[in-house]
């Protein structure tokens, strides 16, 4: 299924409504984003980092986790009338001026 970023806010926005009733509260979606991050952060150290998996952990999806966390920012975004389509373009952009050299010029990723 390949969508683009205002077809994914469109089909979230779909789905809440016509499965999911309604959408929770703004800060309850806070909560939840941090949340589903901490699940993927916890799969990301063990993976990643010097932590090992409990036995509970082993049978967690990094992808799967990963959606979660898109779905709830999906969810804030057509909750607080974000264009995550057009504020991606912005954010890129405030980058690309921003650090054009920047980079470059920093040893440590050399």
């Amino acid at each position: 299924m390949d969508v683009t970023i205002r077809e994914a806010q469109q089909q979230v926005d779909e789905w809440i409504k016509t499965i999911g009733v309604r959408y929770y509260s703004e800060l309850t979606n806070l909560g939840i984003l941090m949340e589903e991050t901490g699940e993927l952060a916890r799969i990301m150290v063990r993976k990643y980092g010097e932590q090992s998996f409990k036995e509970s952990d082993k049978k967690a999806d990094l992808a799967d986790e990963m959606a979660d966390v898109l779905w709830v920012l999906l969810c804030l975004a057509n909750q607080t009338g974000v264009d995550l389509t057009e504020a991606l373009r912005k954010n890129v952009e405030k980058k690309t001026n921003r650090d054009a050299e920047r980079h470059k010029a920093n040893e440590k990723l050399k």
